[in-house]
């Protein structure tokens, strides 16, 4: 009989993609779902066993784990994180889970001063200290952040935060290939923490300059401050989630989500986004997706 994996974040970015690389791999899913509607209705469609419920409710994490081999556990930058994750190990280890793929973040550390990215570095300790080998994902920026910008880029001027630091956008896809392979042979990399970065590092103006090529016209760049941005994202509800999780999107206005915004810049700018490695292709099995091959790809999502 086939395992059963658990994907949380199942609608998200990288949860809906690690679910169809889980299926066409020929494994059975449970995709956990904070709501039904027409994404997990094309989950389900799939093939994957569809479970609704909320990560910060017990009963409903350990009811979704029961039968699980290994899951994928990813929650967006918002309040909760703590809970949602100590819920899940005690769950993960009630029902002898052999591994558990955590997203984390890049900028997940000790000394952080962002309020996420510390949490993040303690939500790993946590999973560590259940005894349920973890593996530990840090992305750097995700690539689908220039997609909550369209409204911006209408305008003819990306404004956002950062300044001259540089990174390497990273794919969803490329990182749902990492999860997928890790949850289907994960022996060994338990207890291991992955760094994941896209083909090549660009500064913000770069980028900006990247996506004036795609729509065909000049797209200039201005650093504005992070609680600027808040403004610009309340009128025009854009805000990247670097979790890839869209649940709860009117929660994600919160202070939680500016702060961590205010200090990654400042970590940005000193290099802890920065960097490229071959994890991508070591793990997910291809090369990462460069950034103008992305952009090309959802073209028309710049020019509606």
């Amino acid at each position: 009989m086939f395992k059963l994996f658990l994907v949380t974040g199942a609608t998200g970015a990288t949860g809906s993609k690690t679910v169809r690389f889980l299926l066409e791999s020929g494994a059975r899913v449970r995709a956990f779902v904070h709501r039904e509607d027409e994404r997990s209705a094309t989950l389900a469609a799939l093939g994957a066993e569809m479970v609704t419920g909320d990560l910060l409710d017990f009963e409903a994490v350990r009811n979704s784990l029961e039968g699980v081999q290994s899951a994928y556990f990813v929650y967006p930058i918002m309040p909760g994180l703590f809970q949602a994750t100590a819920y899940f190990a005690q769950a993960a280890k009630e029902a002898k889970l052999s591994a558990i793929v955590n997203m984390s973040q890049i900028s997940a550390r000790r000394e952080a001063r962002s309020h996420a990215a510390q949490d993040h570095w303690i939500a790993e300790r946590i999973f560590d200290w259940s005894g349920i080998p973890s593996t530990h994902l840090r992305p750097t920026l995700f690539a689908e952040w220039a997609l909550y910008w369209t409204d911006q880029i209408k305008t003819g001027t990306l404004r956002l935060p950062f300044g001259t630091g540089r990174h390497a956008p990273i794919t969803a896809e490329d990182q749902a290939r990492v999860i997928t392979n890790i949850l289907l042979a994960p022996e060994q990399h338990k207890g291991k923490i992955y760094p994941l970065y896209g083909e090549r590092e660009y500064t913000f103006a770069e980028i900006a300059g990247e996506i004036g090529k795609v729509i065909g016209k000049p797209l200039a760049y201005e650093k504005i401050d992070a609680w600027e941005l808040k403004q610009l994202a309340a009128r025009s509800r854009a805000i990247p989630e670097n979790s890839g999780n869209t649940h709860r999107r009117r929660d994600l206005y919160t202070d939680t989500l500016w702060q961590h915004f205010q200090e990654i810049a400042k970590d940005h700018q000193n290099g802890i986004f920065a960097g490229t490695n071959d994890l991508v292709q070591r793990i997910g099995g291809k090369s990462p997706t460069s950034f103008p091959e992305f952009l090309q790809t959802h073209r028309n999502a710049f020019l509606e």
